[in-house]
């Protein structure tokens, strides 16, 4: 594996994120500074922790990485629970 790219994880996670995206536009104009806004960043985290994690030194940062990128898609799962 040359690079994080290289990783399905990452794949899915910006296939996901370009989803996100597509149906975020459907939500109410109010909502755009508020619950659409926070959950395309929280869907955006998922992959962008996933390739900081792997640029990072040792097993043990990639780990944490992977932690926040599962604690990211938690929090998008709570704010999808509202719309």
């Amino acid at each position: 594996m040359k690079t994080f790219r290289d990783l399905l994880v990452w794949q899915k996670s910006m296939s996901f994120v370009t989803e996100i995206y597509a149906e975020s536009k459907s939500f109410p104009k109010e909502e755009t500074f508020g619950l659409t806004s926070q959950i395309r960043r929280s869907a955006v985290s998922i992959p962008s922790n996933i390739s900081e994690g792997y640029g990072r030194e040792g097993v043990n940062d990639y780990l944490r990485f992977l932690n926040i990128a599962i604690a990211s898609l938690f929090e998008l799962q709570t704010q999808l629970d509202r719309v």
